[in-house]
Parts: structure tokens; C-alpha cells; sequence
């Protein structure tokens, strides 16, 4: 009593330590995360330009919604860049005094589908008309329910952004200018021939085993060439799978299961206090009732065809008579019992069809101009045809059909079920055989029909039972990777594995706004871990990765250097400094200073080119060889080239023609060509450029 006496004095001291423990916890997180640094409340910055947290996340909201399946990642690395470019672009708008008027923005307006096509917005004419809009937009503005209002400001700034990035591509398209010397140069490419010899052996004869290439060879060839690889800061990572599969006991266990359903059996009833005769599967009376109460996918009343079941069973299933039971089998990671409910003829139908429209009929286009006689001439004329020459069917519907739904697929609509299509269309194919044909008319206009096939449907009950592990499997494999992830902390998870017997999966990079890892699908807590400030080179975390297990992952290495990693750097530059090591190995085997001599000390052949161009420099049975052959371009006639390290191989060549090309009087067709190229990727290489002279501070990853 005594003590808890002390305690109670003492309360209020206690409450203020325990208060101030929380405190410091709190405020060293915050400090660590950035708090009261300014910091906290941005997803980044372009060029001083910052983007607050919260209105990027409304966008990342408002994306998702817009798009469904779109995860969280996708959509904020999507506004991400829109937010980029919106900075990059506004700048130059800035710059050239670039603004928009009321006349701009409501031409871009006027030719949105959303408001032009909308019927409250058309006139008497049936034409846009911008008083009936503003009227519109005046009645947003000043309803009680600011919400609408404000999504309509939100696609206002979304026009006027849309609208200045056209008058801006305009002007950069306007700039680009082509030179005559450009199409003349052009024109000499294509035209200007070479024949010539030549000798080849290429990097292939030498193995692969004889020029090794180390990591820092790699990194050493990206950084004299930083802007080929430039690349965002990276993580690699190294992981072990461990996967949480059921035993060959839980399976068998599993198996009893479905082999009592399928039986029947006596079971103890807790509410009765006696024991209960349960009928098989076969038996029941009620099989939705049975599924439901038995089966881990609950009871489908669908009816399907045939051809829409399982290849491996489903000749087995669909011919299952009444009351007949198939199975246990396995599929699909269950057990499974299967019996028949019920059986329809005609369930389904495949049919192939040319809609004619004509003028005024439901949903015609506007571009339609038949008048009902003529379409209805049209379609007896195409019936005739398809009689005629029936294989002809899909072609004509591809060419003449009306339908935009059906005639890139010849025309053909499978699994049709009944009343799917208007009447007299759903008639005609349920009514009628296999391979009949006629006209049939519908408020649309005239169809040439075919019925394809008829197919009948069954309708299946299935107990199916999830083939997983037990509590005790799953506490065995739990238990697993703990050690594992335990042994590969002490002694790095390569070792790690080679003792467990385990394999370790090849070494993935990701970016921090990355969310799939190769071998492991969408993990983004791995990827948040791996760029965690406080997870250094080396350190091990076990993951639980949802339906496969567990993931025990390693940080191989950091890449802050703004190149490639090297596992992507070893798949483009390594063969390139592999054939440059074996360019050095083959130039000591080609000894001479003749096609004849290096053919001899090589064993090559001597092979002629004839009417090569710079414009398509291909060597025959070899590819591409522009240094090959534009070596021979400039070499005199009978006049040999020195060792030329190509794309393939090592070359020397001999020079026999040069066919110049002959005098124009213009090169307009190449200027044409030129400028047509120049001005289409003109506004995205200047984005890119924009891009790449900018101080851009990306924070994604934290979020």
C-alpha cells in the first residue's frame, strides 16, 4: 500500500517523463523526415518552382478516378511528369509573352466533343452556340454547391494549358528550317554507289571466354559518355524467395477432405448432441446449397458452352450426365468436384453479318448517304455474292459493313445469348440452321446474315477446395525465412543461400519511383525500404510478398551517380567493349596489306558489295556497316583501306566504282522529307532539352 501510495504522489511526474520520452520520439522522426525544414510539404521542386504536397496528391486523386486500375504509383510518376512539363513550358510561355485570349480558349472549346457535341449547348442549327455556354458557366459560378465550380476552373486551366502548348509547338515547328546543302547531302547519301570487295572476320570467332569485361571497365565507358547513359539514381537489389507452398501432407489432407464430400460421412452435430448422416455431393438434393456451405468459390448458376470450358476437362464436364458427379481433380490450385445442374439447347450463337445503313436509320453516321432502297439493294446484292462464293464472307464485311463493332473482325459475333440483339436480328439466329443466309431488316438498316454455329450450354456445380498450407506449414516457413534472413545478415545473402540451398534471383535496380522488381511484381514497400536513408549497402529485410511467401532482400549497392546500374549497363555496354577487346584480338590474326593477304592469314573469303549507299549501308548476309562502307565511298578506285573495326567485325575493303549521283535541279523532294521528320519531333526535343538544362529536385519517393 505504501508504494502504490508513492506512485499516486508521484503521477503527474511520471505522466510529464512519459510525455517528453513521446515528445523526443516524435520530434527526432520529424527532424529526420524533414519537418520544420520547409521540406516536408513538397514533392519537389523544377527549376525553384515547388510542388506542395497536397494539391499533387488532389491530382494523383483525381487520376486515379479517371483512369480505373491505375495503382497510386502509376498515377503520381503520371502527374509527376505533367507537373514537369507544366513547369518547363509555362517558363517559355513567360519568356515569350505568350497569353491567351477569350476567343482562343473558346475555340478550343467550341472543338471539345464533351461541350460541342452536348445538346443544351446547340443552337436551332444545331451549331455550338457560346451564349447558351456562358450562360452555363455563369449558373456553375454561382450555385450553392461550389463543386462543379470548381472542377469546371480546374478543366478551364486545363484548356488554356492544352491551348498554349499548341500555339507553342506551333512556333518551335514554325522555326525548323532545312537548308538546300541538308537535302543536298541527303540526296548524295541516297544516291552516291560504291562497289567494292571486301574481307571480314567477325567478333563471333572469338569466344566470349577470352575477353572479360569488370564492372569498372563498364563505369569507366558510360562516364566518358555521361549524356548516352544518363540515368536516374538507382538501388539494386538481391533477394531470395522463400515460398510458402503447402506440404504433401496438407495436400493429402486436402485430398480427404474432398474424397468425404464426394462420399458422405457421419458427422458429430454440436447443436443436437448427436451424430449427422451427411450425403455425398452425388446425393444432395440442393447442389447450390451444398457448394455454398462446402466449397471455398461459392455456387455459379451461369450457363456455358462447351467451348468455354477448361481444354484439359472440359470434354469430361460437358458430357456429364444427369446427377453424375467428376472428379476429384485438380485445377487451378483446388481441389475440385463437379456436377451437372442443368443443360440448355441453343444456348449461344456465333453468327457473321454486313450491316447496310441507309440515311435516317437508328445510329447511322453521318457520313452515311444510302437511301433505304439503295441499301436494301446494296445488302440483296451482297447476299447474293456471299451465296455465290461464301468464303468471300469476311472480306465483304471488312470492306462494306456499317457495323464499326464487328467488321475488322470479319463481320462475326460469337456467343450471342438470346434477346443480346434486336428481334428480328435475334430471330433469324435462333430460328434458324447452321449456314443459313438472308437479308434481314432492323431499325439499324439491312443485315446479310449468316448463323455460324449453335451452341449448347451447361450450367456445373463445383466444390472446389484451396490446395494451401496448414497453420503448421505456414509457421514452418515463417520460420524459414526468419533463420534465413538472420543467417544472410550475419554472412551476406549469397553465402546465406549457398548453405540453405537456396538460389538467389539475379540483381534487379529500381528507381525510387519505381513499384514492380523483376521477379517479385508490384512490391513498393521493398523499393520505399531500399531508398529508406537508413538502409545502407549490405543491410537484409525479410518482406512478406502476398500469395508466394516471403522475400528476404538485400541492398547490393547505391547508385547515385546518375548512370545506368550495371546489371542494366552489362545488357548494352558490355558487348560493346567485349567486341572492342576482341577487335584488338582479331587485327594481330589479319596480317597484311591486301584483301588477298588477310583472306589467306584468316581463311575469309573475298566478298563484292555492289550499289552500296551511305543511305542504306547493309552488307550482304552481314547488316548494317556505315563506317564499312562509307570508308569505301571515300577511297579511290583499286585503292585498299587499312582494318576497320565495324559493327559485325573487322573489315578491310577495296574500292572498284563510284557511281556519283547525277545532277538535279533541285533537292525539294529531300527538303520536304527532311523538314516533314524535323518539324514532327521538334516539340519533343525541346521538352527533352528543356528537361535536361533544368534543376529538378525529385522527392516522389518518399511518398
Amino acid at each position: 500500500m505504501a508504494i502504490l501510495s508513492k506512485i499516486r504522489q508521484r503521477s503527474i511526474l511520471l505522466i510529464l517523463i512519459i510525455a517528453l520520452a513521446l515528445f523526443s520520439f516524435v520530434l527526432a522522426d520529424v527532424i529526420k523526415s524533414g519537418g520544420f525544414s520547409g521540406n516536408s510539404n513538397k514533392v519537389g521542386s523544377i527549376n525553384g518552382t515547388d510542388i506542395d504536397y497536397q494539391e499533387f496528391m488532389q491530382k494523383v486523386s483525381n487520376a486515379e478516378k479517371q483512369q480505373q486500375g491505375m495503382t497510386t504509383t502509376q498515377a503520381i510518376n503520371n502527374v509527376w511528369e505533367q507537373e514537369v512539363r507544366k513547369v518547363l513550358l509555362n517558363e517559355q510561355y513567360d519568356k515569350i509573352g505568350l497569353t491567351l485570349g477569350k476567343d482562343q480558349i473558346m475555340g478550343v472549346i467550341k472543338n471539345h466533343p464533351q461541350y460541342s457535341q452536348a445538346p443544351q449547348f446547340l443552337n436551332a442549327a444545331g451549331k455550338f452556340d457560346e451564349k447558351k455556354f456562358e450562360e452555363y458557366v455563369k449558373t456553375l459560378q454561382n450555385s450553392q454547391d461550389q463543386a462543379a465550380w470548381q472542377q469546371w476552373l480546374a478543366f478551364e486551366t486545363d484548356i488554356q494549358d492544352y491551348a498554349k502548348e499548341q500555339i507553342y509547338s506551333t512556333l518551335i515547328k514554325s522555326s525548323v528550317y532545312t537548308t538546300k546543302v541538308e537535302g543536298k547531302v541527303k540526296y548524295e547519301r541516297e544516291t552516291n554507289k560504291v562497289d567494292f570487295d571486301f574481307v571480314s572476320v567477325a567478333y563471333s570467332t572469338v569466344s566470349d571466354d577470352q575477353v572479360k569485361v569488370s564492372d569498372e571497365e563498364i563505369i569507366a565507358y558510360m562516364k566518358k559518355n555521361p549524356k548516352k547513359y544518363k540515368y536516374d539514381n538507382t538501388r539494386t537489389l538481391e533477394f531470395v524467395v522463400i515460398d510458402n507452398k503447402p506440404s504433401k501432407e496438407d495436400e493429402q489432407a486436402i485430398k480427404t477432405k474432398i474424397d468425404g464430400l464426394l462420399k458422405g460421412g457421419v458427422v458429430y452435430n454440436t447443436k443436437t448432441g448427436k451424430n449427422d448422416t451427411l450425403s455425398g455431393f452425388g446425393g444432395a438434393k440442393n447442389i447450390a446449397e451444398f457448394v455454398n456451405a462446402n466449397s471455398d468459390l461459392k455456387f455459379d448458376s451461369t450457363y456455358v458452352a462447351k467451348k468455354d470450358l477448361s481444354p484439359e476437362f472440359g470434354e469430361q464436364l460437358f458430357n456429364l450426365a444427369p446427377g453424375q458427379v467428376y472428379g476429384p481433380y485438380i485445377e487451378g490450385g483446388y481441389y475440385k468436384l463437379t456436377r451437372l445442374v442443368g443443360r440448355k439447347g441453343n444456348a449461344n450463337a456465333k453468327v457473321s453479318h454486313i450491316l447496310v445503313a441507309y440515311k435516317g436509320a437508328s445510329s447511322a453516321a453521318p457520313t452515311v448517304k444510302l437511301t433505304k432502297e439503295e441499301a436494301k439493294a446494296k445488302a440483296n446484292n451482297l447476299l447474293a455474292q456471299v451465296q455465290a462464293n461464301p468464303g468471300n464472307f469476311a472480306m465483304l464485311a471488312m470492306i462494306n459493313s456499317d457495323d464499326q463493332g464487328s467488321k475488322q473482325n470479319g463481320g462475326v459475333y460469337d456467343n450471342v445469348a438470346p434477346g443480346q440483339m434486336v428481334k428480328p436480328f435475334n430471330d433469324f439466329l435462333f430460328n434458324n440452321p447452321v449456314g443459313k443466309m438472308a437479308v434481314v431488316e432492323t431499325d439499324f438498316g439491312f443485315h446479310v446474315m449468316r448463323v455460324e454455329a449453335k451452341y449448347d450450354a451447361v450450367a456445373l456445380g463445383t466444390v472446389a477446395l484451396k490446395i494451401q498450407p496448414s497453420e503448421k506449414t505456414e509457421n514452418a516457413n515463417y520460420d524459414k525465412a526468419n533463420k534465413f534472413e538472420a543467417e544472410a545478415t550475419t554472412s551476406g545473402i549469397e553465402k546465406a543461400a549457398k548453405t540453405s540451398g537456396l538460389k538467389v534471383a539475379p540483381p534487379a535496380s529500381v528507381r525510387a519511383y519505381d513499384e514492380n522488381i523483376n521477379g517479385l511484381g508490384v512490391q513498393r514497400q521493398i523499393v520505399s525500404w531500399a531508398f529508406n536513408d537508413d538502409t545502407k549497402e549490405g543491410n537484409v529485410k525479410r518482406f512478406d510478398i502476398p500469395n508466394v511467401g516471403f522475400a528476404v532482400v538485400s541492398l547490393k549497392a547505391k547508385n547515385d551517380n546518375g548512370l545506368l546500374p550495371l546489371d542494366i549497363a552489362k545488357q548494352s555496354v558490355e558487348p560493346l567493349i567485349k567486341n572492342e577487346k576482341k577487335a584488338e584480338i582479331i587485327r594481330k590474326k589479319m596480317n597484311g596489306t591486301s584483301l588477298d593477304a588477310i583472306a589467306k592469314s584468316t581463311g575469309a573469303t573475298i566478298t563484292p558489295a555492289i550499289a552500296l549507299s551511305l543511305g542504306n549501308p547493309v552488307l550482304p548476309n552481314i547488316g548494317f556497316e556505315p563506317k564499312v562502307v562509307g570508308t569505301a565511298i571515300g577511297l579511290a578506285p583499286n585503292k585498299t583501306s587499312k582494318l576497320i573495326d565495324g559493327n559485325m567485325g573487322v573489315y578491310m575493303v577495296r574500292t572498284k566504282l563510284f557511281s556519283k549521283a547525277p545532277a538535279v535541279k533541285d533537292f525539294n523532294a529531300q527538303i520536304d522529307q527532311l523538314s516533314q521528320q524535323s518539324k514532327g519531333g521538334a516539340p519533343y526535343r525541346v521538352i527533352q532539352a528543356l528537361r535536361d538544362r533544368a534543376k529538378i529536385d525529385d522527392n516522389r519517393g518518399r511518398f
